[in-house]
């Protein structure tokens, strides 16, 4: 990944930070096609968007066109759901489209990861609790084993056992701005397996929106019958997650950039040198490189 200003391809095991510390997985991200459209004097954050890195085809032959199938298949699956969400919110369609102004044509993101059995008990830190940016998440539990937890309303960790044949759809914090909270963004983490089983597998899709979208100005308005389902949840617990705090006040794709400097220090370092400064004044963080 390091080799990508897109934070496309492999990052290794201990690599990745959430909350500002380390997880215990490694993983390939890929993305549906797209090529980069920036030039100087764009926003910086358009560079965010670009060409994968794929493994060669003589070592996984096929891999690429397999996946690439997949996730077109997976984006046709998230349009189809954006639309049911506007049917129960009782909105027209069309109150979405500011937010996929490009015409769709758009670049979302997807994962394959791998969640080892930790070398030791200092942590059991899979991933660490965070809201996904965007708008939804369609996440492949891709082997039978336990670690999902979702975090509710009480602020309590529920486990999500996987369910064979099925997705587990969270919601981004981009839709959560956007409806003004009654899509509540779903904190969620990822504990390691248990010593003496296997490793865990799992392949998220990460639907986008717009780059140049300020969720700020685009709030969705609802009937006020709508508006009481919220109210009807009671008293909510602040969850774990803090994340992508940024999407009413910023351009979806800086928010977007921003998360991913924070998560992967070691590309931002290398590609986004201003951002990198600004968030780790005193360098590479070295927990986050350790094996």
């Amino acid at each position: 990944m390091v080799n990508s200003p897109h934070f496309f391809g492999y990052s290794r095991f201990g690599a990745e930070l959430t909350k500002g510390k380390t997880d215990q997985r490694e993983q390939f991200d890929f993305a549906t096609p797209y090529e980069n459209q920036w030039k100087p004097g764009d926003p910086e954050y358009l560079k965010l968007w670009g060409s994968p890195q794929w493994p060669d085809e003589d070592l996984l032959p096929g891999f690429k066109e397999t996946f690439l199938r997949y996730l077109a298949q997976v984006e046709k699956l998230s349009f189809n759901f954006i639309e049911l969400l506007a049917e129960a919110f009782q909105i027209p369609v069309s109150s979405l489209d500011p937010f996929f102004n490009e015409g769709r044509h758009l670049q979302h993101r997807a994962k394959v990861v791998k969640y080892p059995v930790p070398p030791d008990d200092s942590s059991d830190q899979g991933v660490g609790p965070h809201f996904d940016g965007g708008f939804l998440t369609f996440l492949l539990q891709a082997s039978p084993h336990r670690g999902l937890q979702v975090q509710n309303l009480r602020g309590e960790w529920i486990d999500a056992p996987p369910i064979p044949g099925s997705f587990v759809i969270n919601i981004g914090k981009a839709l959560e701005t956007a409806t003004q909270g009654l899509a509540r963004a779903t904190s969620h983490r990822v504990l390691s397996p248990e010593p003496g089983s296997t490793p865990r597998y799992s392949i998220p899709f990460f639907q986008n929106i717009s780059q140049n979208v300020r969720i700020g100005d685009s709030v969705l308005q609802f009937s006020p019958d709508i508006l009481k389902l919220k109210e009807s949840r009671g008293e909510e617990v602040a969850p774990d997650s803090v994340n992508y705090a940024e999407y009413g006040l910023l351009p979806s794709g800086e928010v977007a950039l921003i998360g991913r400097v924070k998560s992967h220090p070691d590309v931002a370092q290398r590609h986004y040198p201003d951002l990198f400064k600004q968030f780790f004044p005193d360098g590479l963080p070295a927990q986050g490189f350790a094996y």
